[in-house]
This record gives C-alpha cells, sequence and structure tokens, in this order.
C-alpha cells in the first residue's frame, strides 16, 4: 500500500477545517445567588469560622480585602448552608464526602444557568451544539458535570463532550483554549464552553 500524495491528505486537511478563525458569539454568566460585599466578607468569614477572638488577624484580613479590588463575592456556602454543615469548620470532622455532594449539584445548575443565557444570546437550538467543554475546580465526578449538561441543556445526546478537572486558576483558559482547537479544526464545529466553579 502507497501513502496519499501530500496533496490529497493536504486538501483532506483543509476540507475538514474551518474557514476562519474561531470566534466567540455570546457569552453567559451566572452567579451564586448569595452576595457578600467585601467590606462584609472579613465579618462573614470570623464570624461563620468561630474566629472573631483573632482579632489581630481580623484586622490584617481587613486590610487585605480593601487592597484586593474586588467589590463583591458571590458565594454558595451561605451561612444556613455552613450551619447546617458544622465538619465542614471542624478540621478534625471528615467533610469531603459532604462537600463533593453540594458540588455534584451545584455546579451543573451554575453551568447551566449561564450556559442557558449564553445559547439565549446567539439565538440559535441548543441542538446546534457539536462540542461541549466543560471545566471546573469544584470536586470531580463520574459521571461528570458535562454529561448532567446534556439533558440540562436540551443538547444532544451525540454532542462531542470533553471534562476538564482541577487545572487551578487556568481553568478557563484551558477551555477556551481547547473551544478554539475545536472550532477551528471541525469544520461547522459550534462549541460552547462552560467554566463553572462554586
Amino acid at each position: 500500500m502507497g501513502s496519499a500524495p501530500a496533496t490529497t491528505v493536504r486538501e483532506m486537511w483543509r476540507a475538514q477545517r474551518a474557514d476562519g478563525p474561531a470566534a466567540v458569539l455570546a457569552i453567559g454568566t451566572a452567579n451564586p445567588a448569595w452576595c457578600v460585599t467585601q467590606e462584609e466578607f472579613p465579618d462573614f468569614y470570623f464570624r461563620v469560622t468561630k474566629s472573631e477572638h483573632l482579632t489581630g488577624l481580623k484586622d490584617k484580613f481587613k486590610r487585605v480585602c480593601q487592597k484586593l479590588g474586588v467589590q463583591r463575592r458571590y458565594l454558595h456556602h451561605t451561612e444556613e448552608l455552613l450551619d447546617a454543615h458544622p465538619e465542614f469548620l471542624d478540621h478534625a470532622s471528615p467533610s469531603l464526602d459532604a462537600r463533593l455532594d453540594i458540588v455534584k449539584t451545584a455546579v451543573p445548575e451554575l453551568a447551566a444557568s449561564a450556559s442557558r443565557k449564553a445559547l439565549a444570546e446567539w439565538g440559535r437550538p441548543a441542538t446546534d451544539i457539536t462540542h461541549l467543554v466543560v471545566t471546573t475546580n469544584s470536586g470531580a465526578h463520574i459521571p461528570g458535570v458535562d454529561l448532567r449538561l446534556v439533558p440540562l441543556l436540551g443538547l444532544r445526546p451525540s454532542v462531542r463532550r470533553t471534562m476538564l478537572y482541577l487545572n487551578g486558576c487556568f481553568a478557563g483558559a484551558a477551555a477556551l483554549r481547547l473551544a478554539k482547537d475545536l472550532a477551528e479544526n471541525n469544520r461547522g464545529a459550534r462549541v460552547l464552553g462552560c467554566i463553572a466553579h462554586v
């Protein structure tokens, strides 16, 4: 068997690629419902961690918060949730399973909320999405957030899914890089990227 001539391989490659560079066609964002201003955050944090007696540390923490430039924090972990799970604040108590149970539901809901906004802005049906790229630093589950998003968003069961777990602060950039590569190397690709953390 001989190999295909280079021109034939190159032509096949060109036929599979997009005609131009990838473009962001819509953006959707979502935040957890509970919001704490940066000014209130130190009081909240030291109250829920039962650390108000550490006044020197709290003063230092307040100074750090003032210099960050963050105006507000959207938190999934409300005071009520933390009260319901005292093991979250007790270093001697195992809490990983409880934390992962919360994340298992919260991350897909948050990702779906933002994705619905992006799909609405895009103006085409969710069934036109060909690829789904999802990333989160908030736990790892199998089946993953990507699979849970398919019915939540009404995506086709055959959508090509990629799940990226625990990429740290670089997670969003990694998802965007992968989405760009998929869009540019698959003619007709419509990639939905979801970056969700709680």
